[in-house]
């Protein structure tokens, strides 16, 4: 499914969700806070379905089985010069690093047959793993800007409910029966201003959170592929030299 085509239904279904929980769910004093409590339900809900996408995806990235043990292995069989059993294990293991290696075992197997220097080989091979790597890390990052976005639109919205809860209390001061402020009107507004704060400050903390947490993960994933590449570069580099 296409990146957009996927923000979009997760945008109107949470909205429908927001609305429908606001509208149905909520208890009474909750659902005096206005109709931007279902906005801010929305944005919990697509904060829920993001932190879920991401979870999956970084889980799917680490491959089938440990990476330190899937790459020692590999290793090994370069060392060996069992290019064909690295290949498969990284088939085996699958996930981000497995896939950035995989394309440099394989474009040095193929430039190995050809006619060529020592360096052209080792210059084809990095192209490769800088390729697949490109390819890699933004699937690794997709949906980061989404958290730290909805995280700063509830703080928004919070704060125009608020705003709108105070002016609606303000009103109620100025608005006298018998000479007497209506307590009613007042305490409503007051309500409505303090449900719309807890509630961006709600959405605004779990996007931060978890903002922080994926782009925490995210940068061990890159740190680990430029670890391990490195490793097998200069493993090739050595089996170079010792041609010579």
């Amino acid at each position: 499914m296409k990146q957009s085509i996927f923000i979009a239904l997760v945008l109107i279904v949470s909205v429908a969700i927001g609305y429908f929980i606001w509208a149905v769910l909520l208890p009474d004093y909750l659902h005096r806070g206005g109709p931007l409590v279902a906005l801010l339900i929305a944005l919990l809900v697509m904060l829920v379905t993001f932190i879920i996408e991401r979870s999956l995806t970084l889980h799917k990235a680490k491959g089938t089985t440990s990476v330190q043990a899937f790459f020692k292995n590999v290793i090994d069989m370069l060392q060996q010069g069992n290019f064909d059993g690295a290949l498969a294990a990284c088939d085996k293991q699958r996930g981000t690093v497995a896939n950035v290696l995989r394309a440099g075992i394989e474009r040095y197997k193929q430039v190995l047959a050809t006619e060529g220097s020592a360096d052209k080989r080792l210059t084809e091979t990095q192209r490769a793993i800088e390729e697949a790597n490109a390819l890699e890390v933004p699937l690794l990052e997709r949906n980061l800007i989404a958290l730290s976005t909805i995280a700063s639109i509830a703080t928004m919205v919070g704060l125009l409910g608020t705003t709108i809860g105070m002016i609606r209390a303000f009103k109620a001061t100025g608005t006298r029966v018998g000479g007497v402020i209506d307590a009613q009107s007042l305490a409503v507004g007051i309500s409505e201003a303090l449900v719309n704060t807890a509630g961006g400050l709600l959405a605004a903390i779990v996007g931060i959170v978890a903002y922080n947490f994926f782009v925490n993960k995210v940068d061990a994933f890159n740190y680990t592929m430029d670890e391990a590449t490195y490793e097998m570069l200069q493993l090739l580099k050595g089996r170079e030299a010792e041609k010579k």
